[in-house]
């Protein structure tokens, strides 16, 4: 959809999902690191979360569809009709169909069919290469802001590609597994920022050929840059905070037990030791 609403949702998809990821990677990695790195031993809830991940990925990618297509102004699932219909709805949904393909790879990737290693993550790969791919010739004769707009968003696509491609060889990684979390809140952010350029909602239009203008939204992607690993790095540092206070207070409480089982099994021995006695 060639409005605010068009780059809101897929902005809203980007955002949840990294947000999300900057949170599950770091809990799984603690967790693998308190398991001596066995990634057998995490808990079937993380499987389950994979798998709820896969479902919920398919369901945005459905909506993102649906909307590009039955918008009233949409193409209503008509392509050709004398000239082409509303290509950029079509290119829209192509690209929320290899993202729901992805999130089919993750479903996949959860169950006990023989799956090949890193298929979810290479699924994920090509729907961000697929994405770029499609943005790239998206804004050709556009005025200039608006080509160096979406050129900028390429730049966290492809990124957020190669490294996920990376994953597919280097399992678990969880630097790489941070990275790509950031590059999806960058992706989310900067859809935003590009609705409020493109289609500011004050009605106050930008112009679209100042350089000036270019200017500053390139130092501003770079501001999403780093608020993006920021807000990784936060997360990262509450997770930790988190499960080691909780470790600890679970370790107390474990030792806590432990005495008192201690203590009554002690107790009990006395006594049967007393009773012995009085008989003898």
């Amino acid at each position: 959809m060639a409005n605010f609403k068009g780059h809101a949702l897929p902005g809203s998809f980007f955002l949840l999902f990294g947000l999300w990821w900057s949170v599950k990677y770091p809990l799984q990695h603690i967790w693998k690191k308190r398991q001596h790195g066995r990634r057998q031993d995490l808990p079937l809830l993380s499987n389950k979360i994979d798998l709820i991940e896969g479902i919920i990925k398919v369901f945005f990618a459905f909506v993102g569809i649906m909307a590009e297509q039955f918008v009233p102004d949409g193409p209503h699932a008509h392509l050709y009709n004398g000239d082409w219909v509303k290509l950029m709805n079509w290119q829209h949904s192509t690209m929320y169909l290899f993202y729901g393909i992805s999130g089919i790879a993750d479903v996949l990737s959860m169950s006990p069919l023989p799956v090949p290693a890193g298929l979810d993550r290479f699924a994920l790969s090509l729907a961000l290469f697929i994405e770029g791919f499609l943005f790239y010739f998206h804004v050709h004769n556009r005025p200039a802001l608006d080509q160096h707009i979406h050129s900028l968003l390429l730049v966290a696509v492809f990124s957020g590609s190669a490294s996920t491609m990376l994953e597919v060889f280097m399992r678990d990684n969880s630097l790489l597994e941070l990275i790509r979390s950031s590059l999806a809140i960058v992706q989310g952010t900067w859809f935003y920022q590009i609705g409020f350029v493109l289609f500011p909602l004050n009605g106050e239009d930008w112009d679209l050929e100042s350089h000036g203008n270019i200017m500053f939204v390139t130092m501003c992607f770079c501001w999403h840059i780093a608020v993006a690993f920021l807000i990784v790095g936060i997360n990262y540092t509450v997770v930790w905070w988190t499960t080691k206070k909780f470790g600890e207070r679970h370790k107390a409480n474990t030792e806590i037990s432990l005495r008192k089982t201690t203590y009554t099994d002690s107790s009990s021995q006395k006594a049967l030791l007393q009773e012995s006695d009085e008989e003898s």
